[in-house]
């Protein structure tokens, strides 16, 4: 269910994404200056146009009568000219610079975003799923885009034309100008403050009942076969459906509180233009007010419908801003709370294969009935090729992200040539050690691309010899576009075969100190491995190497060149044995 929360309390959830809205200030106020000057220009026009209309049925009444009687035509007739024109050019300006200036705005908020999701470790990242993040990215962003567009500037832009109107009626009749303006701002309040009350609980629940609609369609999609082969996908689509029903009531009555507003909205100015029609002609009865500024009163009233009119939507859905930022606020006080790397002055090692210590090292997951790894010490020494074995849970991959900076222990040290992991700059420890998992993330653009992730620099020549060094060169000049051929979104038009091997081009390329390697040879068939064992086992010389291998059965698929071997079992040490035989004393 949807966390509801005091109104008071949320709002201060905006503090943040109002600060960052500030840093464009000038583009928010110029924004804002061609909405007002677009309200006041339809303000104007049919102010005008009423008092022109109304001056001249009496003066041609007069005529009729055979009194004398003039009236300026030119005068008004350009005025309402004026306003029409401007009414139209600022509305297009407005629109014009408001999206862009929305648009950029946007770009910050993303960017920002991007910035403290890049922050989290992987223990942050593994408390929500992967659309539970995009969702943040995107629907939460484009939640708080109304920020500005719909709800600040209309609301002040609104405000100033009321205060603006009644100031202007209240130089020819003070009792008009208080009157109807008192009546427009207790209508600007309930449009403003009552709707974002009757609107809280709802619109937050919409949000959050739309991220839990994505998450379940994303795992329906991407499970549908598991879901189909143990009979779940009919609970699973009920599941979906009670969702949608949800969202549809909410949706439902979310448009009739906005319907609500809009219906008063048009009342109160109804109620504005009769109360300004009659006290106007009151103060004409008493001979204080021209016939023609009667008539224009109650129609610059009317006009104000166009300024209240996008409040009742706007205010109705701001609990969903609100929970946007809320969620937003709390995905950068987890990446706030996450310390970055160490600035200190420690001296860096020596180029060259350094070597990696893990001294008492203990890790654990968020809600995790067992610490991934407990007290894990071991070393690798400079130039070493460790095979680290263990089944699957085993704890191997904790050990990489660890090394990788991607975790950070709970007990327990990690050294990286005899410098203290954190103390490494990050540009220094992303060039100096490198990792091929079993994940391979691979971009839905062209090969060149993909592979120049690990070296922007490298020219073409460079991006042959890396795919010839694990066997795709001949395949690659024989696609039609060569190294501008799209791999498709996360590599699915290549083989898996194909996709790890184009991984490895791309570590190749990247030239590390520190490889790490887990089960370099999968996916790949026999030939394959064992040509590409040999070329792996000359690259490596001269590098520290750590695999991580589910066992070594000799075979084809065995990484080259192990030095020693550690058995991980429950994020424990249970073994360690050695690689290569020892050299025969008096061999030649």
């Amino acid at each position: 269910m949807a966390d509801y929360r005091p109104a008071g309390t949320s709002l201060a959830a905006l503090r943040p994404w109002l600060t960052l809205l500030d840093r464009r200030r000038g583009r928010l106020w110029s924004g804002a200056a061609l909405m007002a000057l677009t309200l006041a220009s339809a303000i104007g026009l049919l102010a005008l146009s009423g008092w022109f209309i109304a001056a001249t049925g009496l003066t041609g009444l007069l005529l009729a009568a055979g009194v004398a009687a003039t009236l300026e035509v030119y005068v008004p007739g350009g005025g309402i000219r004026f306003f029409a024109v401007t009414r139209t050019v600022a509305r297009y300006l407005e629109r014009l610079y408001n999206h862009d200036t929305v648009l950029r705005l946007l770009a910050d908020l993303r960017a920002r975003l991007f910035g403290a999701l890049a922050g989290l470790d992987g223990q942050a990242l593994a408390r929500r799923r992967a659309s539970d993040w995009l969702n943040r990215l995107t629907a939460d962003i484009d939640t708080l885009d109304s920020l500005y567009l719909r709800l600040l500037a209309p609301a002040g832009v609104a405000l100033l034309a009321i205060l603006g109107l009644s100031g202007f009626l209240a130089v020819f009749a003070p009792r008009v100008g208080l009157a109807s303006g008192a009546l427009l701002l207790v209508g600007w309040l309930w449009l403003t403050l009552a709707q974002a009350r009757l609107g809280l609980a709802p619109s937050r629940a919409q949000v959050s009942e739309l991220e839990a609609l994505r998450g379940r369609l994303v795992e329906q999609l991407q499970g549908m076969a598991e879901l189909e082969a143990y009979g779940s996908l009919t609970s699973h689509r009920r599941d979906l459906a009670a969702l949608e029903v949800r969202l549809y009531r909410g949706q439902r009555r979310l448009g009739l509180l906005a319907a609500l507003g809009n219906a008063l909205a048009s009342l109160l100015v109804g109620l504005a233009a009769l109360l300004a029609l009659w006290l106007a002609a009151q103060a004409w009865a008493a001979g204080q007010l021209s016939g023609p500024l009667m008539v224009m009163m109650p129609l610059a009233m009317l006009a104000m419908s166009e300024a209240l009119a996008a409040l009742p939507a706007a205010f109705t859905w701001l609990g969903a801003t609100l929970g946007a930022a809320e969620r937003l606020n709390e995905l950068e006080a987890r990446a706030d709370s996450t310390p970055p790397a160490s600035a200190s002055a420690a001296p860096m090692p020596v180029e060259g294969a350094p070597a990696v210590e893990l001294d008492g090292v203990t890790l654990r997951y968020p809600g995790a009935l067992a610490p991934a790894l407990q007290a894990l010490t071991l070393t690798l020494a400079p130039g070493e090729r460790l095979a680290l074995c263990g089944a699957s849970g085993a704890g191997k991959t904790s050990v990489v992200e660890l090394l990788l900076r991607q975790l950070k222990p709970q007990a327990g040290a990690l050294r990286l040539g005899g410098v203290v992991l954190a103390d490494w700059p990050e540009a220094a420890l992303r060039r100096r050690v490198a990792a091929l998992t079993q994940r391979i993330d691979l971009l839905d653009d062209s090969l060149a691309a993909n592979l120049r992730l690990a070296a922007p620099e490298a020219d073409d020549d460079a991006l042959w010899r890396a795919l010839a060094w694990v066997g795709l060169e001949a395949w690659v000049r024989g696609l039609a576009e060569g190294l501008d051929t799209r791999v498709g979104e996360g590599g699915q038009r290549l083989s898996g075969g194909q996709a790890r091997r184009l991984a490895l081009a791309r570590l190749h390329l990247r030239d590390p100190s520190l490889v790490i390697l887990d089960e370099p040879f999968a996916g790949l068939d026999a030939d394959t491995a064992t040509a590409l064992a040999a070329r792996l086992d000359a690259w490596l010389a001269g590098r520290s190497v750590l695999y991580l291998v589910h066992q070594l059965d000799g075979g084809p698929f065995q990484p080259p060149g192990i030095d020693r071997t550690l058995t991980l079992v429950e994020g424990q040490l249970a073994s360690e044995g050695a690689g290569r035989p020892p050299p025969v004393p008096g061999a030649g």
